[in-house]
């Protein structure tokens, strides 16, 4: 054995065992279809050679960035994740573009006080009213995210009397006229609080996407701001870039 081959062979040695099993799985994976069953831990074990543990810690990696995900008692190949384009256009646009039905649930539509930086964004006087709408997104009844939306309310209060908050706002607030002239959006990862974690059908510890954005018209005046938290296991953004 020459010194390559010894090099290599405590290279590999130094490989974690749970890393090992990973690959093996996403070659597993490969051969599947969407929906298809996994064997199960123990015949994984055998198959790869080592403890129940380890598979156990491959597949809990696997499941939290959405390659699999729980069926009954059993594991299954999880669809693509849905990606979403980061433009000006909604989301049921995106989602459709996808192939997805898009689908929103009411949380809750109140009117309440700005607080600093939601007056700041929206060029408002500290404590103005501002109409809160709180709704979860759907994707093929799924669901991936949470949205909050804050707007004037002397500007949008006119909302209430035709707006189904289960379909786009993006396409209400174009029905009465306004025009997006552009947006600034930021992007960060965290955890989502016991409370998010309910409403999203998840648990505390998956990784989310958290998006805020705000968004003004063609005379440069604001029209909202949203915070949008999305499950970092069933959605990924995707932008065009140009120079």
């Amino acid at each position: 054995m020459d010194t390559t081959e010894v090099a290599l062979s405590a290279a590999e040695a130094r490989i974690p065992k749970s890393y090992r099993v990973r690959t093996e799985l996403e070659s597993l994976l490969g051969e599947l279809n969407e929906g298809d069953p996994l064997p199960s831990e123990r015949d994984l074990a055998l198959r790869c050679g080592v403890a129940r543990e380890t598979v156990r810690q491959a597949l809990r990696e696997l499941l939290v960035e959405g390659r699999i995900r729980r069926q009954g008692r059993g594991t299954v190949v999880s669809r693509p994740k849905m990606v979403q384009p980061l433009t000006l256009r909604s989301y049921t646009e995106g989602a459709l573009k996808f192939g997805r039905a898009p689908g929103r649930l009411l949380v809750e539509w109140t009117d309440i006080p700005a607080d600093p930086d939601t007056a700041q964004d929206l060029a408002l006087a500290p404590g103005a009213l501002v109409m809160h709408l709180e709704r979860i997104l759907l994707a093929d009844g799924e669901r991936i995210g949470l949205e909050s939306t804050f707007m004037p309310l002397e500007r949008f209060a006119v909302l209430r009397e035709f707006y189904n908050p289960e379909t786009s706002l993006y396409a209400a607030t174009r029905q009465m006229g306004v025009a997006y002239a552009s947006a600034t959006e930021r992007i960060e990862t965290m955890l989502a609080s016991p409370r998010e974690a309910a409403l999203l059908e998840c648990t505390t510890a998956l990784p989310m996407l958290l998006l805020h954005r705000r968004s003004i018209d063609t005379d440069g005046v604001p029209i909202e701001r949203v915070r949008s938290l999305y499950r970092g296991d069933r959605i990924a953004f995707q932008a065009k870039l140009t120079d």
